[in-house]
């Protein structure tokens, strides 16, 4: 994973000697900023709908999805796993914006699939401090799915889960594929 280390090859290759990353980001946009118009858009979502995805980036969500800016509240973490954080965010998102719906995407290929909570153990011998969070691995993608839509279905702050819908993108196809909550 690259932050703001210099990376000489690529796509990124544009960056000029002893430049960041996070030096070509902030050049990007001080370039958007100058063709910026407020939108004057709410932070309420246009069509009231939250969705859970995994940060992987091969992950184009408006793009895979059809959204546009402001369309949907999108909340991204490690695996697209609904833990306490993304409860969090999905009972503000709710509560105070206004969405009704949740769609929840794992991914083919995602690197939890190959992580196991004794990553947690390497983290501790290594930094001296245990994390307080579960790293949240799984096997089954489509099991983890079901648990996720459960999460959200359960939890007593959410008060909208009529319309909670769980699916796996192809990182091969980009298609969709909805998972059956039942099975």
């Amino acid at each position: 994973m690259t932050t703001s280390a210099s990376v000489p090859t690529g796509s990124e290759s544009a960056i000029r000697a002893g430049d960041t990353v996070t030096d070509r980001l902030v050049e990007a946009n001080a370039r958007y900023a100058d063709a910026f118009a407020d939108p004057g858009m709410d932070a309420r979502p246009v069509l009231h709908v939250a969705v859970v995805a995994c940060m992987d980036a091969r992950l184009d969500l408006h793009a895979a999805l059809g959204l546009e800016l402001g369309d949907c509240h999108t909340i991204r973490n490690a695996g697209g796993v609904v833990t306490d954080d993304v409860i969090r965010s999905l009972t503000i998102s709710q509560r105070k914006l206004g969405t009704r719906s949740v769609v929840l995407i794992h991914h083919t290929g995602c690197g939890l699939e190959s992580l196991t909570e004794d990553f947690r153990n390497e983290l501790e011998a290594e930094v001296g401090q245990r994390p307080a969070w579960a790293v949240e691995s799984f096997r089954d993608v489509d099991q983890d799915v079901r648990q996720s839509m459960q999460r959200v279905r359960t939890s007593p702050f959410v008060p909208h889960t009529d319309d909670v819908r769980g699916f796996v993108f192809d990182v091969k196809t980009g298609l969709l594929r909805e998972v059956d909550p039942a099975s």
